[in-house]
């Protein structure tokens, strides 16, 4: 047996549910706009508890805590850098305490998202730095009990092989997404397939790697298709939100259903997804549906793109970023080739 908590329940299961969006669920409760939500972990703990046990009660065997933007450089845009063990540390106890009171196995995911700073030489991040950055927030992680570091929403490889480096300095297990938002890549025109290679060129490789938010379930599901087309023997966790963003009376919907979260989760899984959530939009109630179906419909064949195209609706590009390009004439327009 495996002795991390992550890798022993991925040994008794054939799938996780993990859990649905953090800064969608904390809008509802009130955080505003441009307000750190890793503040709240001290001054609204209630509200994080709030957060952490509406994923469990859902049946979420994974979630993560409120420290996505937990870095010294994210934190640093609010004076609050000297911060990031306190605030870490505090998400993370506070996510320790729902999960030893669930009553089963739940696995505690440190998170952790990007700098939010561009990788030398087109800016000014030095792999060094960004080492630093990512292993001060993971032994504050550490500190507050979580199981496994979880990097996501990554568009870089370098800032991807930093969170790699820094979380074998906190001597931690960990987990890695990355997001495919610009017709099947990454900002930084990653694509699924040089992801996958990427992720086993690693020193220290993670438990388990996949994609999240992007554009919808749709798009997501395709990437996922390309992991498994590389034949990874690593578990792919796919996190995809709640259909897409649509803005009316001055907030941000996502016109995802619990159904559509539901038939999402069942795609995934039947693509061989090990680990499957949600990202932007997935609400508790999206969680159930995804859990319900998950429980109570048989695994059927590999989905094809059409397949997921009639279930999940369109997908948002012609290319999913691999192989040829020449074909598509808005990646030709842009001037970048595949």
């Amino acid at each position: 047996m495996s002795t991390d908590a992550l890798s022993r329940l991925l040994e008794s299961r054939d799938w996780l549910l993990a859990d649905g969006a953090t800064g969608t669920n904390l809008f509802n409760m009130g955080l505003s706009a441009g307000e750190p939500p890793e503040f709240w972990n001290v001054d609204q703990p209630d509200n994080i508890r709030a957060l952490y046990r509406g994923a469990v009660e859902a049946g979420s065997d994974i979630f993560l805590t409120n420290t996505f933007g937990g870095n010294a450089s994210r934190l640093k845009l609010h004076q609050a850098q000297g911060r990031v063990h306190e605030l870490n540390r505090i998400g993370a106890s506070l996510a320790r305490d729902i999960a030893d009171a669930a009553g089963r196995p739940v696995v505690v995911a440190g998170s952790v998202g990007p700098t939010g700073e561009i990788f030398v030489p087109m800016g000014t991040l030095t792999h060094a730095a960004a080492v630093e950055m990512f292993h001060e927030q993971a032994e504050g992680l550490k500190a507050g009990g979580v199981d496994v570091l979880w990097v996501e929403t990554i568009s870089a490889a370098e800032e991807y092989r930093a969170a790699a480096e820094a979380f074998a300095l906190a001597g931690m297990p960990w987990c890695g997404t990355m997001s495919f938002d610009t017709a099947g890549r990454t900002m930084m025109g990653i694509t699924s397939s040089s992801m996958a290679e990427m992720v086993e060129t690693l020193a220290n490789p993670p438990i388990a790697f996949g994609a999240n938010c992007g554009v919808g379930a749709s798009d997501l599901m395709r990437t996922v298709l390309g992991f498994t087309a590389i034949g990874s023997a690593r578990p792919i966790i796919a996190k995809g939100n709640a259909g897409i963003p649509k803005y009316h009376d001055g907030h941000i919907h996502y016109d995802g259903t619990p159904e559509l979260m539901g038939e999402y989760a069942v795609l995934a899984r039947d693509a061989g997804v090990r680990i499957i959530g949600g990202c932007c939009g997935t609400m508790p109630e999206h969680l159930k549906a995804m859990c319900a179906a998950l429980e109570s419909r048989p695994k059927g064949p590999v989905p094809t793109l059409e397949d997921i195209g009639a279930k999940l609706g369109g997908f948002s590009s012609a290319s999913d970023g691999t192989g040829d390009t020449s074909g598509d004439p808005k990646r030709e327009r842009r001037g970048r080739r595949g």
